[in-house]
């Protein structure tokens, strides 16, 4: 099976009956993409039903969740041991509901821990399944690809390198984008975005992101701010803006940059990441889905990450993939520079930084190589995990 890697038309109404399509979102980000899978297959079925479990964007596209969403974003191994009978009983609630009142299809959105399980059920019980987001199974445990395979009969991915992955496995794929690329224009307005956070015209600019989780802020906030302090050194010019997701997370940042033995130019924003990153010249950041988001901005960044010793042992052995940073895994080759563990130094990540700032040929050939990235990930998401989910309910109906 070949994935889908063109944009397709919003096609007419399928069908006017009332299909009901079972959907399970155990977080904010599978939330957006629920809503957006409803508003286009509503559609294709003006009549359709849609129930299961999510949040108050898909609720407020007429969802009925059987459960509140919040019950099931539990993160980190001791949170979930603590709630995991909860977890059991909601997961039997639901399936109790599906199997007693089958809808046309089931969708899991990401939380593979929760969702494949509840899809294999349906699946063994003759509801057609689909899973939205694949698990990072081409990086590490590649075994699960066996359980997904009993699982779903169809797997919407995001990126196109894992709709090969599941290709050359024989599981039925369609690579539908990511939304992320469709939400932002081709083309960054630097300037408005500095305007709107109070910047200067031409200061060289540098965002620093070390994270959204206090644990992260803990083992990231003090490197790059000593990167950025050895910058400074070389380029007393830079200024500095630091989002921060809430108030917590901002007094944290604030009490490394007061526990510096120097003054840093540094500002402090409550959200408004991105645009923080469409402001800079580079960007330091940990990997993970903000490198997408700078990427599809255009930014050139340097990206840095350490684990405890331990984990970093254990993952270091079963991890099957030679890039962590999505733009390098999205163009099968180091377009950004990676420094890990050992290697992420004050001054390595600041030498990395300086050689963005101060190498423009460089930084063009990344940012037009960012544009073709960009431009293949813009695939209209919601319209083809509409048409995917649509085809399995036709499917279906037609015999």
């Amino acid at each position: 099976m070949q994935a889908n890697l063109s944009v397709v038309p919003t096609p007419r109404v399928i069908s006017d009956r009332p299909v009901t399509v079972g959907i399970i979102a155990g977080e904010a980000s599978g939330d957006i993409l629920g809503a957006g899978l409803i508003r286009s297959l509503r559609a294709r079925y003006p009549r359709a039903r849609f129930v299961g479990i999510g949040g108050e964007e898909m609720q407020a596209e007429g969802f009925h969740s059987l459960v509140p969403m919040e019950r099931l974003s539990v993160m980190g191994l001791v949170e979930v041991l603590g709630r995991i009978q909860e977890l059991f009983e909601i997961r039997r609630r639901l399936l109790d509901y599906f199997l007693v009142t089958p809808p046309d299809v089931v969708v899991g959105i990401d939380s593979p821990d929760f969702t494949l399980a509840v899809e294999r059920r349906c699946k063994e019980a003759g509801i057609p399944t689909a899973h939205y987001v694949s698990p990072s199974v081409w990086a590490w445990r590649q075994k699960r690809i066996f359980k997904i395979a009993r699982s779903v009969d169809l797997m919407l991915t995001l990126f196109p390198f894992e709709a090969r992955f599941y290709e050359d496995h024989k599981v039925p794929v369609r690579f539908v984008g990511h939304p992320l690329a469709d939400r932002i224009a081709m083309e960054t307005d630097t300037t408005a975005a500095r305007e709107g956070l109070g910047i200067p015209p031409g200061v060289p600019v540098l965002a620093i992101l070390p994270g959204s989780r206090a644990g992260e802020i803990d083992r990231l906030g003090r490197l790059f701010l000593e990167a950025a302090r050895w910058l400074q050194s070389q380029r007393p010019d830079l200024q500095l803006v630091i989002p921060c997701v809430n108030r917590q997370r901002q007094k944290q940042v604030q009490d490394l940059v007061d526990a510096l033995e120097v003054t840093l130019p540094v500002t402090l924003v409550s959200g408004r990441s991105r645009e923080v990153m469409a402001a800079a010249d580079v960007v330091l950041l940990a990997s993970g889905t903000a490198t997408l988001e700078a990427m599809l901005l255009k930014k050139p960044m340097v990206v840095g990450y350490r684990l405890s010793g331990l984990s970093y042992a254990i993952v270091s052995r079963i991890i099957q993939v030679s890039h962590i940073a999505l733009p390098n895994l999205l163009a099968g080759k180091a377009l950004v520079p990676e420094l890990l563990q050992d290697a992420a130094t004050p001054e390595s990540l600041g030498a990395a930084i300086l050689d963005q700032l101060e190498n423009r040929a460089e930084r063009e050939q990344v940012t037009a190589a960012f544009a073709d990235l960009h431009d293949q990930l813009r695939q209209n998401a919601d319209e083809q995990a509409a048409d995917g989910v649509s085809e399995l309910i036709e499917r279906t109906h037609n015999g």
